[in-house]
């Protein structure tokens, strides 16, 4: 998940705000300590946010923001590609051509039941 053929660290990251806003079905919430956290049951990232602060910055101009991806993100999930020392990338970004496609093959997720519509 991260570029190595060019001189900046890359990161693919996603954007919790926006799994709550596209009603994503992998988001899980609890209260502990009187707040209340949400987090992804596919582990795309792995940190559990504090519902009220993402709340508070998504009312400013900046949002809340991205947080990094621990698996390749799901084709609901809102992400993209930052990079750390973007002073040195080159011209066309980052290098890796495959960094911003989703992986080939078998879905990241499994399907466990399926409803019949009869």
């Amino acid at each position: 998940m991260e570029c190595r053929r060019c001189a900046v660290h890359c990161d693919k990251v996603v954007y919790p705000a926006a799994c709550l806003e596209r009603s994503c079905p992998f988001v899980y919430a609890y209260e502990e300590h009187g707040h209340t956290y949400i987090g992804c049951m596919q582990k795309i990232y792995e940190v559990e946010i504090d519902l009220g602060m993402l709340r508070a910055a998504e009312r400013r101009r900046d949002g809340f923001g991205a947080v990094r991806a621990t698996r390749a993100p799901l084709p609901m999930c809102r992400s993209g590609v930052e990079p750390c020392f973007g002073g040195r990338l080159p011209e066309l970004g980052c290098a890796n051509p495959e960094f911003n496609e989703l992986p080939a093959g078998s879905p990241t997720f499994r399907v466990f039941a399926r409803l019949d519509s009869k």
